[in-house]
């Protein structure tokens, strides 16, 4: 069987919400972000209220009914940035609705293989959003995947549970992600 790509609004996402927490584990269990079971609970924690969220999407994929991707964001208002950003980003990005792209997320064995492509590509099709904002971490391998894409840095956020992040923007007009 091939992939299937599969886009579900709102609380339609939630039959994905088992497998996207087993997906993320695997994921964040590798250098450099190491997380364990706190984190990954958190994450888990935290899916069901950023489905109610505006604007939320999820865009996954499977092989034979296997998640082996994931990328999910929702509109995040005109006026709101990052709340423990250490700069405000350009005063156009703030006083526009952006999509805030909470994670993209590809099995380890699917990697290079253009799934992390299509995975971003559908979620940001289409949006109503000028801009797509995220947090990265620097060390990460997808960091540079971002760079080659567009996304620019604007700021810096410190989590009190993680790693400081880069915040990145994209401008989605024109259509991004190549």
């Amino acid at each position: 069987m091939g992939l299937l790509y599969t886009t579900s609004h709102g609380q339609d996402a939630a039959r994905f919400f088992g497998p996207l927490v087993d997906l993320y584990e695997c994921v964040y269990a590798e250098p450099p972000y190491e997380e364990g079971p706190d984190q990954v609970a958190r994450f888990g924690d935290r899916l069901p209220e950023e489905a109610d969220r505006p604007g939320f999407v999820l865009v996954t994929v499977t092989v034979d009914s296997s998640l082996v991707g994931a990328a999910y964001g929702w509109t995040m208002s005109a006026g709101d940035w990052w709340s423990r950003a250490d700069a405000d980003p350009p005063a156009e990005i703030r006083a526009a609705a952006k999509l805030a792209v909470m994670e993209w997320i590809v099995h380890p064995q699917r990697r290079s293989e253009g799934v992390g492509a299509e995975l971003m590509r559908r979620l940001l099709a289409d949006r109503p959003e000028r801009y797509a904002t995220l947090a990265s971490d620097p060390r990460s391998r997808a960091r540079k995947v971002y760079a080659r894409n567009g996304w620019r840095q604007v700021g810096a956020s410190v989590l009190p549970w993680g790693p400081p992040m880069d915040l990145l923007v994209l401008d989605l007009d024109p259509k991004p992600f190549r």
